[in-house]
């Protein structure tokens, strides 16, 4: 009996140290050959591993995508985990539309760049000697990045004030993708992906010392019925023993 229930934990152990070690261990991956490699702190969508703040996504394109609050979906172009740089590129290629919507304040991302603050003015109408920021602009009005000093002229209204890495000029990357850098925060030790292991461990050490317990009470309980019924069978046999050498 003893040595059928110890078979049988040791089979249950095997498997569950076998399914924790797979549960615990991120694996790289890509969205595609040319892909960057996503790896923790990172992970792919609905990938388990790594941290939710660091979610990415694959495209219908297989393009490796990165989703923020209140912004469009923005393509990530390389990651550098030894400098913390992810360098994304907007597939809309308006980077100041970007910075327009973007808030990092609730991620653990920040501009890689050097900021600056700047306004940006909505004008019905072009101003003499300033350059508009053509994929924010229509028909019907204007809209210019400028130094925050700058009193906004008649026809302008104040759309914003934000610290970016530039303001706009022609001559940037065309791209989508000059000044949409960022860097982020290590996480914190109780998150990173080595404490989720050992909590892995912790939790599975925990169920082996209730299946332990379980079995003891079990065997103790069975085993002593066992026990019971072999002590009678030798009082019997006692019995037997001593009526015959009568």
């Amino acid at each position: 009996m003893d040595g059928l229930i110890l078979h049988k934990l040791f089979i249950f152990f095997f498997f569950l140290f076998t399914t924790a070690s797979n549960a615990s261990t991120c694996k790289s991956a890509k969205c595609s050959p040319l892909s960057p490699q996503i790896q923790p702190p990172f992970r792919i969508h609905p990938q388990q591993c790594g941290l939710s703040q660091f979610t990415l996504f694959c495209d219908h394109h297989n393009q490796t995508t990165i989703r923020f609050n209140a912004t469009r979906d923005l393509i990530v172009k390389s990651i550098s985990y030894d400098a913390r740089r992810l360098s994304l590129i907007d597939p809309q290629r308006c980077v100041h539309g970007v910075f327009l919507n973007l808030n990092l304040s609730h991620t653990p991302f920040s501009y890689y760049h050097t900021l600056r603050r700047y306004k940006y003015l909505n004008c019905s109408s072009e101003v003499a000697g300033m350059e508009a920021v053509p994929c924010l602009s229509g028909e019907a009005h204007r809209v210019y990045v400028v130094e925050p000093s700058l009193p906004p002229p008649i026809s302008c209204w104040t759309v914003k004030t934000a610290s970016i890495p530039f303001s706009y000029s022609r001559y940037l990357s065309s791209d989508g993708s000059f000044g949409l850098g960022l860097t982020w925060t290590p996480a914190p030790v109780e998150e990173t992906e080595y404490n989720y292991t050992y909590k892995v461990i912790i939790a599975v050490l925990s169920m082996m010392v209730v299946v332990l317990m379980a079995g003891k009470v079990l065997y103790a309980k069975y085993g002593s019925k066992e026990n019971e019924e072999r002590h009678v069978e030798n009082v019997n046999l006692l019995g037997e023993y001593h009526v015959l050498t009568l």
